[in-house]
């Protein structure tokens, strides 16, 4: 019975190589064995798409095929596309099914191997050079720092490129030879009927060298160990969490690459006196019951260690505040912006009174009821 190939596929007459690819891709992977175990129905259909794609994608046999249609293959024509048996048998006259089961089982599996078959993903060299790995440091300010900034000097253990072999790791005057093994491709490869699997090469780690000859400073490594002292500058206006970046303070690369780079993170250290809101900087400062009621002065002392007046208003209560504007915090990347320092007034109510003050306070006591003040 006569066959029609294009509808096999789900393509037009005139469709082109890369439709009949990718209609082919497709049917065969809906189709195959492996997603269909026990369907008989998928499998024939699995062979015919087969069998569709090897006449169609061959431009001889398709011309065979548009002008005398399936019976050219028949009984053994044009080298008989075989529709029974095996389906991984040779569908295509001699060229064989598997060169299109390679890219159809990559695509199936997803790259399973994670190397592919024959035209599938190649495996790539890696590169012996390798930017350094990054840094973290935490490092604590005080407030006053925060007020002023600071340069704080710090130690820290890291990587540096060997000076002797320039960080190459080979002996002061050899260098790097290609690795035997895998040719300098970084990759060995073994082959198991259809499937051909890529592995990193395990003499050079798919770099594709050696060192022969290794230095006697860094035994090879190319980096040695060292512990590096930096100053770092602390701008005014900080807060807790900032992150400090020094571009190439970091492990040192290897082969010539880039230093990673050191993050410093930075803590605020607690004040004894002063709390942080931030911009704004808050005080607690102890009044005494009648100069609150009275109104008084104060002298305060500042986070710069300046001093400053207080003024207190009288009849303040437990908890009021006052302002002083603009001596605060500066902003971060904005030091001329100030925030304000904010002072929260604490009434002390006397505990220990003597006998001449208690009968005073009581003298004072019908006059000073709430309501009558």
């Amino acid at each position: 019975m006569a066959k029609d190939f294009y509808s096999v596929l789900g393509v037009a007459k005139g469709a082109d190589e890369a439709a009949l690819k990718s209609a082919y891709r497709k049917k065969a992977m809906a189709l195959h064995p492996d997603r269909n175990p026990g369907n008989a129905k998928a499998e024939a259909e699995f062979k015919e798409v087969n069998e569709a794609y090897g006449i169609l994608s061959d431009p001889q046999k398709r011309a065979a095929y548009d002008r005398y249609g399936s019976a050219a293959f028949e009984q053994g024509g044009m080298g008989g596309a075989r529709g029974g048996g095996n389906p991984f048998e040779g569908m295509n006259g001699g060229q064989g099914f598997e060169g299109n089961f390679e890219d159809l089982f990559e695509d199936l599996m997803g790259g399973l191997f994670g190397q592919g078959f024959g035209g599938g993903q190649q495996h790539t060299k890696r590169s012996r050079s390798a930017r350094g790995a990054d840094l973290r440091y935490n490092l604590e300010v005080t407030l006053a720092q925060v007020m002023s900034g600071t340069k704080a000097n710090i130690s820290y253990p890291t990587t540096q490129s060997c000076a002797t072999c320039q960080g190459s790791g080979a002996k002061k005057g050899t260098k790097p030879v290609q690795c035997g093994t895998c040719h300098g491709t970084g990759a060995v490869h073994m082959r198991q009927g259809f499937f051909q699997m890529t592995r990193t090469c395990p003499d050079c780690g798919g770099a594709g060298e050696i060192v022969k000859e290794k230095c006697t400073d860094c035994g090879g490594k190319g980096r040695t160990r060292v512990t590096k002292n930096l100053e770092v500058n602390v701008p005014v206006g900080v807060d807790e969490g900032t992150r400090l970046r020094l571009a190439g303070e970091g492990e040192a690369g290897t082969g010539g690459a880039p230093a990673g780079d050191l993050f410093v993170f930075l803590t605020i250290a607690k004040h004894t006196l002063f709390a942080r809101d931030g911009i704004n900087l808050e005080v607690t400062v102890p009044v005494g019951m009648l100069d609150a009621a009275l109104g008084t002065e104060l002298e305060l002392p500042l986070l710069n260690g300046e001093k400053t007046t207080l003024k207190i208003p009288a009849g303040t209560q437990p908890n009021d505040t006052v302002r002083l504007m603009g001596l605060g915090l500066p902003a971060l990347n904005r030091p001329r912006d100030r925030g304000d320092l904010i002072a929260r007034i604490q009434v002390e109510i006397p505990t220990s009174l003597t006998k001449p003050q208690r009968e005073q306070l009581a003298a004072l006591q019908p006059e000073l009821k709430p309501g009558r003040i």
